[in-house]
């Protein structure tokens, strides 16, 4: 699978989107951007149909195939795609608690553990509290690859179709217990791994198709246009339930309509026929390739920069703007060229060793 500029400008509006609604912490975009950036939080859920899309087809095609799965080497360009820029910021966070968007943080042992998004108390305790999604993601890394192993082993529809349906049946009703009990919304719905797999299952469902379906996939692909037209219905509809995204209504269905709106896009931008997978909007491939370290570390530029406003309050408005824009983008590159792509280069030559000279896709990279 070739580098695809669809999801290259899906990856960026996707972390765009993310640190917009982070603006928050320093009070707010304000104007025409601040209803948008309100609901940047479905940023995340972008990314998950994307992971299950691409991490799906990294791991299904091989199987549709024939093929072993190599779970050594999946799991070694998992950690090497992960790990070096967590543990980097990480430490940041842990070293210069100053540098911190929040006093409280969690201990460290969760972050390590991937537990935070289980186990964490957020109204006390901020401070890197967006790893929560990275938990998810290395849940499904680590449960995944077994299961997609399973399934090649035991070829059946039904099956597929039967656990789809469980993941979707099983996350209405944890979400409406938790909604129906008042149960605290980000700890018991937002943040957990069991309710939030709406995403991951329907990118992992296109990679599915596109896998063991190929006919299938390429008669969506015809109809890109109308893919891309849905989805965007899909997620305007989406966007309207979640006007109180801690209602019943918002908090049970929100999450599977918003996953199944996203994913439509995925499928569009995932080819040449729409106008999404056409599109090549400058600098959306940069931002692409480090959207990683900008969602790891943009809270940390965010804060530093929020701190030095307060002491030259004339620097307002769209040069405030440019200032936070412009830290973010420095940090982030920062982050990506100095610790994730020298250990992306390593984990290339240690595959390439490893399997005879192959090189990675774009979906390894992912």
């Amino acid at each position: 699978m070739q580098r695809l500029p669809g999801l290259d400008l899906l990856r960026a509006i996707a972390i765009v989107w993310v640190m917009l609604f982070h603006s928050w912490m320093i009070g707010g975009l304000g104007g025409p951007l601040q209803p948008v950036a309100d609901y940047g939080w479905m940023g995340v859920d972008l990314f998950f149909v994307l992971s299950g899309y691409l991490i799906g087809y990294q791991l299904l095609e091989p199987l549709s195939r024939g093929e072993p799965l190599h779970f050594g080497a999946f799991y070694l360009r998992r950690a090497f795609r992960i790990l070096p820029a967590f543990l980097a910021v990480l430490s940041l966070y842990l070293l210069f608690p100053d540098w911190r968007e929040a006093p409280g943080m969690q201990p460290a042992w969760q972050f390590l553990t991937f537990t935070l998004n289980l186990l964490i108390d957020y109204r006390h305790n901020q401070a890197f509290s967006h790893a929560w999604s990275l938990c998810v993601e290395e849940h499904f890394y680590l449960l995944f690859p077994v299961l997609a192993w399973w399934l090649a082993r035991h070829p059946s529809r039904g099956r597929v179709v039967a656990g789809a349906a469980f993941v979707v049946v099983a996350g209405l009703l944890l979400r409406g217990y938790a909604s129906l009990h008042g149960k605290d919304w980000l700890e018991s719905i937002y943040f957990p791994t069991w309710t939030r797999l709406d995403g991951l299952l329907a990118g992992v469902l296109l990679a599915a198709i596109q896998a063991y379906l190929p006919d299938r996939w390429t008669t969506l692909q015809r109809h890109a246009q109308l893919l891309a037209g849905a989805g965007l219905l899909l997620v305007g509809a989406a966007i309207w339930l979640f006007r109180d995204k801690t209602a019943f209504a918002a908090s049970v269905f929100g999450f599977p309509l918003l996953s199944l709106g996203l994913a439509l896009l995925v499928a569009a931008g995932a080819g040449s026929t729409a106008w999404l997978g056409r599109w090549r909007v400058p600098g959306a491939g940069w931002v692409a390739g480090i959207s990683y370290s900008l969602y790891l570390s943009h809270k940390l530029a965010l804060h530093a920069v929020h701190g030095l406003l307060l002491r030259w309050p004339a620097l307002h408005g769209l040069a405030a703007f440019a200032a936070y824009a412009l830290a973010i983008a420095t940090t982030g590159a920062l982050l990506h060229y100095a610790v994730e792509r020298p250990f992306l280069r390593l984990r290339t030559r240690l595959v390439r060793t490893g399997s005879r000279g192959v090189v990675e896709t774009q979906a390894a990279s992912a």
